[in-house]
């Protein structure tokens, strides 16, 4: 339930918009492609990226029929102008659904909607709707404000109204220019950045206000679970500063909202497994990127649970978090 895909053939936006780093690919060699942010070389990425039928064919090898794509958090380009931000939003839409038309059996898409304008949100939100999205991919903060900025309600409010699911992903992570160094962003970031939407999620209320809106927090919950202890006990001892908006113990949600297996550790994964329940743990991969876990399942696989945990993360979990049926990805 947590796979990233691009369209093969983009606009150049930086060109078509006249400003801005978007992304767009110079395909220079057969089945690779230079992701290009403006001018500026990003990361380089293979065919497995955008390419619907090798995507099938590698998830063979580790016995998956079903892939949940969303795009690739660095395409939210939140910090556009919001026009521009929603005919991105579009293009990218229109690709995934045409994808899941083509492919109805392998893949289910999530939609993502130009958060830096409400409006513009909700109108795509509603359009994707109508495609048949079952639920949409966002950031885990919109150009640095946390989703419990006000204006970001009406939308979490229409999410729930129209009964999409809700896929945060961390992005723009904090220390980005501060330690670059090591990597650092994306192995010490990324957790923070998925714990500090969970937080200002649940400290705002949100979660209390919206019972029935159903999120899953990638990347195992990021820090989140691991540092719960820290996160109720500063609610506890500063309930000035933390509970002023929602007084109900962060702990009390831990199991009402969806996270992925992505822990890259058994110990870890058996913590989760514990702490959330099997039925609130989906599968993810991140693929096809390095970072991500890229033999799906193998070490589930490898832990000796019992078959009805293994039932919940590898299908169960993400069929309840979408509202979806399992007879209709099985063949006739």
């Amino acid at each position: 339930m947590h796979t990233h895909i691009i369209p093969e053939i983009m606009p150049n936006w930086t060109e078509k918009f006249g400003y801005g780093d978007f992304i767009y690919l110079q395909h220079h060699k057969e089945g690779v492609a230079k992701m290009m942010k403006g001018n500026q070389f990003f990361r380089e990425i293979k065919a497995n990226c955008w390419d619907p039928q090798i995507r099938i064919e590698e998830y063979k090898q580790f016995h998956t029929q079903v892939q949940v794509v969303c795009t690739i958090p660095v395409m939210f380009s939140y910090w556009a102008k919001p026009g521009d931000g929603h005919d991105l939003s579009r293009f990218l839409n229109d690709h995934m659904a045409a994808l899941v038309e083509t492919y109805p059996k392998n893949y289910i898409g999530l939609a993502t909607i130009p958060m830096q304008d409400t409006d513009l949100a909700i109108e795509e939100l509603e359009r994707c709707k109508q495609l048949g999205f079952p639920g949409i991919q966002i950031g885990s903060n919109i150009n640095n404000e946390n989703l419990s900025e006000d204006r970001f309600y009406p939308i979490f409010e229409a999410c729930e109204a129209l009964d999409m699911a809700v896929m945060v992903h961390p992005w723009n992570m904090m220390g980005m220019d501060s330690m670059a160094k090591y990597w650092l962003p994306w192995l010490v970031g990324m957790p923070a950045e998925t714990s500090r939407a969970i937080c200002s999620i649940i400290f705002s209320g949100i979660m209390e206000k919206l019972p029935t809106l159903r999120f899953n927090f990638v990347h195992a919950s990021g820090s989140f679970l691991a540092t719960i202890g820290r996160i109720e006990h500063g609610f506890r001892c500063r309930p000035d500063l933390v509970a002023i908006d929602n007084d109900v113990n962060p702990r009390n949600y831990i199991g009402k909202f969806w996270v992925d297996c992505i822990t890259h550790d058994k110990k870890m994964l058996e913590y989760i497994l514990e702490t959330q329940g099997s039925d609130k743990v989906t599968l993810g991969s991140d693929y096809p990127f390095p970072l991500g876990d890229l033999e799906i399942g193998k070490f589930i696989e490898e832990m000796n649970l019992p078959m009805e945990v293994v039932e919940n993360i590898f299908c169960n979990s993400t069929l309840e978090w979408l509202k979806l049926e399992k007879k209709d990805y099985i063949d006739a």
